[in-house]
């Protein structure tokens, strides 16, 4: 049998999509606020994958990466994804009776073996975390380098991205290390 061990502390991050520059910046603070300071940010990068967010966010949408210093235990994920919704919420705008968000704020975390990410929707390769809350290995880590899944989004996918990852994988082992 198996011994029941608590799983080590992971690093927070949340992905940021928007066409308001200005209130990517303000969102940074808020989560900052929130989650604790950050340890590294990404600068905005154009985000062309597909037009399923333009009616909330726009034609011309910015990716930024946030990570936080402050480790986490992964079981907070579920509630950190919780609140980025309600502050997504707050941050909407009213068009016609419908709330559209302005900014699409999704916290996942990185440990030295993968990267998840956290979803409202089910699907056959995500797992309930609780709380309304899915979780979903997005990247692996494989001879040196995180790698993509079947179902990694497309953005995920890019070399940009993965070396982004993999930079902040390395801050990682070197903060666990300390």
């Amino acid at each position: 049998m198996g011994k029941i061990t608590r799983p080590e502390p992971v690093m927070l991050f949340a992905g940021m999509l928007t066409g308001d520059l200005s209130l990517m910046n303000r969102m940074a603070k808020t989560l900052a606020e929130h989650f604790g300071p950050l340890i590294g940010q990404t600068e905005d990068l154009s985000w062309k994958y597909t037009d399923y967010y333009a009616e909330e966010l726009g034609r011309e949408i910015f990716r930024r990466f946030l990570f936080f210093r402050n480790l986490i235990p992964p079981d907070r994920i579920a509630g950190i994804k919780v609140e980025t919704n309600r502050i997504e919420e707050r941050n909407a705008r009213n068009v016609k009776g419908r709330f559209l968000r302005r900014i699409n704020l999704d916290p996942g975390y990185l440990e030295s073996s993968k990267v998840v990410l956290t979803s409202t929707k089910n699907y056959s390769h995500r797992i309930y975390l609780g709380h309304g809350i899915y979780g979903e290995v997005t990247l692996k880590y494989v001879q040196g380098s995180y790698r993509s899944m079947d179902h990694t989004y497309p953005d995920y996918r890019s070399e940009t991205t993965i070396e982004i990852f993999n930079r902040m994988r390395n801050e990682f082992v070197h903060q666990q290390n300390r």
